[in-house]
């Protein structure tokens, strides 16, 4: 039972963890285009599993795909995504300048960051309630104590507290990696 429950929070602790990868700083990262799904041959495929993404440098992300007939999807799909980056290609390659970030998008990257955050800390509440719920009907089946009930509620509630206090610490360092200037 607890194990269960310490594998589906440690699920969205990773899950965090992804998010935050993706989120954009001052620097080029590859995990930018992570969210990128390319129109190919009639299916939606994720950007890395047709072309080879690469941080050639702080402030560039290169794309070079497998198929070359497929650059101008590639770079349609950049653009589509939403993230705020111009791709440009020369016939070989995608090349996706990354500009310093300004201020105010700095701050508003932030509040994604609190938000996503409080997405993930409300999913490992709602594990924590799954728990409870299932000690509750246990104790209630009469399939345990109420010592075990009670050792169980709080064993639940240090490892709820544990995976949230992982994630706000990701969080706020990935909120002074935004923040700073470089």
């Amino acid at each position: 039972m607890d194990q269960l429950l310490k594998t589906r929070m440690e699920k969205a602790v990773e899950d965090f963890r992804k998010e935050l990868a993706a989120t954009r700083t001052g620097r080029a990262s590859v995990h930018m285009l992570d969210s990128v799904t390319v129109e190919y041959y009639g299916s939606q495929m994720p950007l890395n599993q047709i072309a080879q993404v690469h941080a050639a440098d702080a402030q560039l992300i290169t794309v070079q795909p497998f198929d070359p007939s497929s650059l101008p999807a590639i770079e349609k799909a950049i653009r589509a995504a939403d993230i705020g980056l111009n791709p440009n290609n020369d016939g070989k390659v995608v090349r996706v300048p990354v500009p310093p970030l300004t201020e105010e998008r700095r701050r508003d990257m932030v509040k994604h960051l609190h938000k996503v955050l409080e997405e993930h800390r409300t999913a490992v509440r709602n594990i924590r309630r799954d728990g409870n719920d299932a000690i509750k009907k246990a104790l209630k089946d009469k399939k345990i104590t109420e010592d075990d009930e009670k050792r169980s509620l709080d064993e639940i509630q240090k490892l709820t507290d544990a995976e949230i206090k992982k994630m706000e610490d990701m969080s706020k360092a990935k909120e002074k990696e935004v923040m700073e200037i470089k």
